[in-house]
């Protein structure tokens, strides 16, 4: 059974197509995605103009997966990615290279985004669900690409190639955003911005329980009487100060 490397490696290779030496291409002779420069690293040639073109030309998918693997893949850390964002990021990588795809991610999971995927990186992948990173990353891959200087020559193929990526990745990770459980960070934002409501509603609750009688041996040091001011004050208070926000 073929293992995600396989499979997201058939994908990029279906765009990237066989041997092409274009003219506004600054990656010039490139084969299965494979550059004339990437090539001639790969094989320890220095400098890489010494690398005949005709070794472009001749290089074979058998290598060109290793080159993939060791370069893009492993350097991505897409084993350890969820399925669907580790083709997004792979194929990102393959296409504007490791370290901006990696800072991309790293961007959109709120952690400093050094080009080094580690222990902090996936901890914080792990609090979003997969399908939203993956349509976060193709949206801000697409937005780099139509800023490049040769987004008017290339533009129409790039644009069809994150369009597709983004589609196969998501039919994997969970299709869309809406059918996703919210994660981790979406629900603690959520709170968060409530939590000043929560306290305050259970100042209330508990200050209106001891004037009905009931014993709350947690709250001893304060009356029924100055929790429900304190409560109420809390409430207005904060009121108050949104309303003052919003106008200014």
């Amino acid at each position: 059974m073929a293992d995600r490397f396989d499979i997201c490696l058939d994908e990029v290779l279906r765009h990237e197509g066989g041997y092409a030496d274009h003219s506004q291409d600054p990656g010039g002779a490139t084969n299965l995605g494979i550059t004339h420069k990437t090539l001639a690293r790969w094989r320890q040639i220095s400098p890489w103009w010494d690398l005949p073109k005709q070794a472009v030309k001749d290089l074979q998918r058998d290598e060109a997966a290793r080159i993939y693997r060791a370069s893009y893949w492993d350097r991505c850390r897409a084993e350890a990615l969820p399925a669907g964002l580790d083709l997004a990021l792979f194929d990102y990588a393959v296409n504007s290279g490791p370290d901006r795809a990696i800072k991309a991610l790293q961007s959109a999971v709120d952690v400093v985004a050094d080009g080094i995927i580690g222990p902090l990186t996936l901890a914080a992948v792990g609090k979003y669900s997969a399908a939203s990173l993956v349509a976060t990353l193709c949206e801000q891959r697409l937005g780099f690409l139509q800023r490049l200087s040769t987004f008017s020559t290339f533009g129409r193929g790039w644009t069809a190639r994150v369009a597709t990526v983004r589609k196969a990745a998501l039919a994997v990770a969970g299709n869309s955003r809406e059918n996703q459980t919210p994660d981790r960070k979406t629900i603690m934002d959520l709170l968060n911005g409530y939590k000043t409501y929560i306290v305050s509603a259970f100042m209330l609750v508990a200050g209106v329980l001891q004037m009905l009688g009931m014993d709350l041996p947690s709250l001893d040091g304060s009356s029924a009487g100055q929790l429900v001011m304190e409560a109420l004050a809390v409430l207005f208070l904060r009121k108050g100060l949104k309303g003052d926000i919003g106008r200014a």
